[in-house]
């Protein structure tokens, strides 16, 4: 071998170790050993954020952003009502002006500890809300009318406490349109998954212009009610965009008798077993600890596997008392890889009675997950803001007073916006937007000891930020779904 030949020999082992190495020395992010990610329900950012001080805010939006259009692309003279089953509910002032109100204060009064409306958080909805980056058709889109326009003053929150404190990201984006079941599968993998067997009568009904195809009886105008379309948990060729159950219990769909994983109606079609690589698949391959913790995991397990007549005290329950657990939040419970039985079940999905142990005895893995219970989860409609906001703060105080938080750093954000207005238009164009997203703006916040102290970090990022910002730390292989563009979370750190 001739010397060129031994340099790039050279070189290309160089490389090679460079690539499989963790964070290089004097990358800020070495001094990080464990990061904990920490994933809320359903709030976008100017519907809690958008009053915060040095924050691109509602003060910010545009007399476009703000202006709602009904269908027919004309101003709405007014926001509609707010829709309770598709009829107009008498608990909520009417004909509120068009553009974002505030729901804690006159006329809605509304409270941060009380249960208020749910928005559809629906992956084609989104797209049109959106408009293109107008923002201006979320009312017309919506199931509750003018209630996506309402915000609160976020400043009675503990974790905007947390925020003033560390750094609030103030450009963060969902990284799928639509709800939570996507946005988890993008937290996990990067990547929507297919139904290739899903049913016709499962499948979202597009026109020419790829908008949802409204039904005969959908009215005219949102002024006379929600509209009415043909969608479905899947896209036209396959690909799962809304909620879709695991075929793994616990699931949304019961099993068929007592201590039988099989499930009840395969008629009833839950997602397939899915085998995209996802960041637990890379953490594995490098060897670097991590789990997926979720409130009320063990009981919900235990509740899945009863008769389909006793069951459900648990799953999907609202009843008080039930920490209201829901199967779609649980990204890895859809992959063969964590099915029931598999050692990388038992070793990566775990209960929030093991966070809290593990987090008092500082034996936390080098990369922890944690999904709340829908109790606490914040999620409108089955829950409140401020009991999310205080299980947070809780948990937030339990890490700060960790033996590991020295070497920590937290991410707190939100799967998706819940269907809620945010005038910030979405990064789009090569390296960022593609079929299915980013979507909308929500909150995110960065609290460590290494990260900047009051500061809005204007960075543009999206939920695949976060596993850009662990592969980058632990060296591991990329997943292909990352946005290019997106940052790596590296500039909310000193």
């Amino acid at each position: 071998m001739n010397t060129p030949q031994r340099r790039a020999v050279l070189a290309a082992l160089l490389a090679l170790l460079a690539a499989g190495c963790a964070t290089q020395r004097g990358d800020p992010l070495a001094r990080i050993e464990h990061v904990v990610v920490i994933y809320a329900e359903n709030r976008s950012f100017d519907h809690l954020y958008g009053l915060f001080p040095g924050a691109e805010g509602i003060a910010q939006a545009s007399a476009e952003q703000k202006t709602q259009l009904d269908h027919d692309g004309t101003p709405l003279p007014h926001l509609p009502p707010v829709y309770d089953h598709g009829k107009p509910s008498a608990k909520f002032a009417q004909k509120l002006p068009n553009g974002p109100f505030r729901i804690d204060a006159p006329p809605v009064n509304g409270r941060m500890d009380e249960v208020l409306p749910s928005p559809w958080h629906l992956y084609y909805q989104n797209i049109e809300q959106i408009n293109g980056g107008r923002n201006n058709q979320f009312a017309a889109m919506s199931n509750v009318g003018g209630w996506v326009m309402g915000y609160f003053d976020g400043s009675k929150m503990k974790l905007w406490q947390w925020a003033r404190e560390y750094t609030l990201a103030d450009h963060f984006f969902q990284a799928a349109f639509g709800g939570s079941y996507l946005n988890h599968q993008w937290l996990v993998c990067a990547c929507t998954p297919a139904d290739p067997g899903a049913p016709a009568g499962a499948r979202a009904q597009l026109e020419a212009d790829g908008k949802l195809k409204k039904r005969p009886n959908s009215p005219k105008s949102v002024l006379q009610g929600p509209p009415a379309v043909f969608d479905g948990r899947a896209s036209p060729d396959g690909f799962l965009v809304n909620t879709s159950q695991p075929a793994y219990q616990p699931s949304g769909i019961p099993p068929a008798a007592a201590g039988s994983p099989e499930l009840a109606d395969p008629a009833r079609s839950p997602a397939p077993a899915f085998r995209e690589r996802t960041i637990g698949d890379t953490l594995s391959a490098k060897g670097v600890a991590w789990i997926w913790y979720s409130g009320a995991w063990n009981a919900a397990n235990a509740d899945g596997k009863r008769d389909p007549k006793a069951r459900r005290a648990v799953i999907y329950n609202r009843d008080p008392g039930s920490p209201i657990f829901q199967p779609h939040h649980q990204p890895f419970n859809y992959y063969a890889r964590f099915a029931p039985g598999t050692p990388d079940r038992a070793r990566h999905l775990k209960d929030l009675a093991d966070l809290e142990r593990d987090i008092a005895q500082g034996t936390l893995p080098q990369v922890a997950f944690y999904k709340p219970a829908g109790r606490v989860n914040e999620h409108p409609s089955y829950t409140d803001l401020a009991s999310g906001d205080e299980h947070l703060h809780d948990l937030l105080t339990r890490l700060r007073n960790s033996p590991q938080w020295p070497k920590m750093a937290v991410i707190v954000t939100y799967d998706e916006n819940g269907g809620f207005w945010d005038h910030m238009p979405p990064p789009t164009g090569p390296g960022w937007g593609d079929r299915w997203g980013p979507g909308t703006r929500i909150p995110a916040l960065i609290i460590s000891p290494h990260a900047r102290r009051g500061h809005v970090d204007k960075t543009p990022y999206d939920t695949t930020s976060i596993l850009k910002f662990i592969t980058r730390r632990f060296g591991l292989e990329p997943l292909p779904g990352v946005r290019a563009r997106a940052g790596d979370l590296s500039q909310a750190f000193e």
